[in-house]
């Protein structure tokens, strides 16, 4: 009988704490918030100082959560040389940074659940500097097709887009393509923002673009992959 009893006591047990546990972590169901959008520096923006105010729009978040933005700032548009990286509750921030020096930023939404909204797009600005008469281009942003992606066989267009503070300059750029980590130059005297390569099912490629503007000045861009079905 005391067994019996002692049974039934652990499933009353049981019960209340499922029952007290409710239908699981409603935090699962928490929205991140929208993607912001940045305002200044605008794109390929030369700044007259080195010390700046950034801006951006507000996300929004589905929830009503509060949000905070995370800002990076680097010396390239990987964002892994970070010189800067905040997080603040508002929608601009002023920050001191070195003078006659390329820099990229990009700012994540954050609401009060740690949820992450999507990136922005990487925008380019160069800090002037004393005496500069001419300013080395910014490094290639990626077009397509995405980094590490999945493509078809065949022929394949590779694109990019190139900026330079000196807008009057004629860019011209390097492609390097192969199978090799460290692809080998393949055309050196490119003028367009593409290139069509021709591809094979099985493999992986990797890619990338330098930057030379008319005064010789270049700038050496980062790698890029993808893999052939």
């Amino acid at each position: 009988m005391k067994k019996i009893i002692k049974t039934g006591t652990i499933f009353t047990i049981l019960f209340f704490v499922f029952a007290c546990g409710g239908g699981g972590d409603d935090s699962a169901s928490n929205a991140a918030p929208s993607k912001a959008q940045l305002i200044y520096p605008s794109v390929d923006l030369l700044c007259i100082d080195n010390t700046i105010t950034f801006n951006w729009n507000a996300a929004s978040d589905p929830d009503g959560d509060s949000v905070r933005y995370k800002l990076t700032i680097a010396k390239d548009r990987a964002l892994t040389d970070v010189v800067e990286q905040r997080t603040v509750n508002g929608t601009s921030v002023t920050i001191t940074l070195q003078k006659g020096v390329a820099h990229y930023w990009s700012v994540i939404a954050v609401d009060s659940e740690t949820n992450e909204g999507e990136p922005t797009a990487t925008q380019a600005f160069f800090t002037a500097g004393i005496g500069v008469s001419n300013y080395a281009p910014f490094t290639a942003a990626l077009v397509s097709p995405d980094n590490d992606s999945d493509i078809d066989a065949g022929s394949v267009n590779l694109n990019w887009t190139g900026g330079d503070t000196n807008t009057d300059d004629i860019l011209t750029y390097e492609l390097y393509f192969g199978e090799d980590l460290d692809p080998p130059l393949v055309d050196g005297n490119l003028s367009s923002q593409t290139s069509n390569v021709n591809v094979v099912s099985g493999k992986t490629y990797y890619w990338k673009i330098n930057t030379l503007d008319g005064s010789g000045a270049k700038t050496i861009g980062q790698v890029w992959k993808f893999n052939v079905n």
